[in-house]
């Protein structure tokens, strides 16, 4: 079942039409700059999401050499996280419209956690794009 998610103001909306890997909190440094606290994500195949932007409103915003963020030029919400070398993308968990059905499996890059809150999933040790240790699949459903 697709699912559907946009921005704040709407200028940009999107599909996802296969399956969400569970959602990872990523505590990095630049997560926590680009959002103002730690991020929730999931993530999908790059060919499963679709983007609907008629008011070129998605700005890419490239954070390191090997990553770009995605988000909206108008309202400022961020969106998309996309490794260049990576077959996924990964989309803030918040942008998705409705309930989604996923739930949180684990949190990384607790070394930089802000000190204001607590941890409350297991913590992984390893980074991987397509699924931060939670593999996605491509039969429909994540494991």
């Amino acid at each position: 079942m697709p699912v559907a998610g946009s921005c704040l103001c709407g200028a940009v909306t999107f599909e996802v039409t296969g399956s969400l890997r569970p959602v990872i909190n990523c505590h990095c440094g630049q997560c926590r700059k680009w959002t103002g606290h730690y991020v929730a994500a999931t993530a999908a195949w790059k060919q499963d999401l679709h983007v609907h932007d008629s008011r070129v409103a998605l700005t890419w915003y490239r954070s390191s050499d090997q990553a770009q963020r995605g988000f909206c030029k108008k309202c400022g919400s961020s969106l998309f996280w996309q490794r260049d070398d990576a077959d996924t993308i990964t989309i803030l968990a918040g942008s998705i419209d409705g309930r989604t059905g996923l739930a949180t499996k684990a949190e990384i890059y607790i070394d930089d956690k802000g000190d204001y809150y607590n941890l409350e999933f297991p913590q992984v040790d390893t980074f991987k794009q397509s699924g931060h240790n939670v593999r996605l699949s491509r039969g429909g459903s994540s494991e």
